[in-house]
């Protein structure tokens, strides 16, 4: 979700030097997660990236602190939804407003990372979220991000939006929000007891959505027995080939390999690395299966598609997502994402799914 929103954001063009990530959800990977994104967003691996954790208080935080150039990413898993900003010279003006920290922590999380709750919402309500409301901004608020649709309904001046997401992903939707429809004012983000405030003052920003709609969830088989264990010699070994979408071009020939590959000469000496060349992430399937052989630690059935890129001699192997197994045919258009496709040995592991034009979803640009 995180690639997804950091790529709608970046549409349009424009450098990046950092990448924030907020979220109250990250893997728990020792040494972060950052290969992985800066891969799936294209962007160079020595870009600094931030992990951050919080809620929406984190994110308008993130978002105001942030030097030109930074991609602020924020990511939420329950409800589900991510959300992205570039932040530049131009655009909308924001500033810090308000900021308020206090401690009443109704949830908590072990170090595993479950949650517990403990279950007063009035406690939450009352002594929470409108008392730090009150304290840290007691002037009219115009949206609130970080509570259900009633309470930011209850806070502020004008029509609260509804947002799709309750943590960090909330308040840049409020913020995009904000943008589209050119409102004014101020923008709380609430979590617990925490509140931080940006001031909007006007001026324009491009907003794009990429929201799939919400569809049920098929029926998979889960093949008994143990779950095929990750080898992190050969997960080290393909991962610029599988995560950065990129194919080698051959000096003598100008002919694309994917996945990228060293040549040798006729007499068998290592010719000099050949260029890194982005490849488009938009084709048209070339051939597909359907497997329904559960195989260990993979839900089946599943598709696999052999999609034909556009504009270059180059075809890729990938699942397909976001759509019924066996329904894409042969010819059908979409693009490919990245996407988590599986867990080893408790290692995320990530690849290239095709994801068709027919699956639905809304795709729109606001100017």
């Amino acid at each position: 979700m995180a690639v997804e929103a950091g790529c709608a954001a970046r549409r349009g063009g424009g450098q990046i030097a950092r990448v924030t990530l907020v979220t109250r959800d990250f893997p728990l990977l020792e040494g972060g997660s950052g290969a992985v994104l800066l891969a799936g967003l294209g962007l160079d691996p020595d870009i600094e990236v931030t992990e951050r954790i919080g809620g929406a208080p984190a994110a308008l935080d993130a978002i105001a602190t942030a030097r030109p150039r930074t991609l602020v990413i924020a990511v939420d898993l329950e409800p589900a939804g991510a959300a992205a900003a570039v932040i530049g010279e131009t655009g909308l003006t924001v500033r810090p407003v308000a900021r308020l920290a206090r401690s009443l922590p109704v949830r908590t999380r072990d170090a595993a990372g479950a949650t517990r709750d403990y279950g007063d919402p009035r406690l939450l309500r009352e002594r929470g979220i409108l008392r730090s409301v009150r304290t840290a901004w007691p002037g009219e608020v115009s949206a609130v991000a970080g509570v259900d649709h009633k309470t930011a309904t209850a806070l502020s001046s004008a029509t609260a939006p509804q947002l799709p997401t309750t943590g960090a992903s909330a308040a840049v939707f409020a913020l995009a929000r904000m943008a589209e429809t050119g409102t004014e004012g101020v923008l709380l983000g609430v979590e617990q007891a925490t509140v931080s405030g940006l001031g909007v003052d006007g001026g324009t920003a491009s907003v794009v959505r990429n929201e799939l709609q919400a569809r049920p969830v098929p029926h998979l088989v889960r093949a008994p027995g143990l779950d095929i264990p990750i080898s992190l010699a050969a997960y080290e070994r393909a991962f610029d080939a599988k995560l950065r979408w990129q194919a080698s071009r051959n000096p003598a020939t100008g002919a694309l390999d994917f996945p990228p590959r060293l040549s040798i000469d006729t007499e068998g000496r290592l010719v000099e690395p050949a260029e890194l060349v982005e490849l488009p992430r938009t084709g048209a399937v070339y051939t597909q299966v359907t497997v329904h052989v559960p195989v260990p630690g993979l839900p089946s059935p599943y598709s696999l598609v052999i999609v034909e890129l556009d504009g270059v001699a180059v075809r890729a192997l990938a699942k397909t997502t976001a759509a019924e197994s066996g329904s894409v045919g042969i010819g059908d258009r979409g693009r490919m994402v990245l996407r988590r496709v599986a867990v080893r040995s408790g290692v995320p592991d990530y690849g290239y799914a095709f994801i068709p034009d027919t699956a639905q979803h809304t795709q729109k640009e606001i100017a």
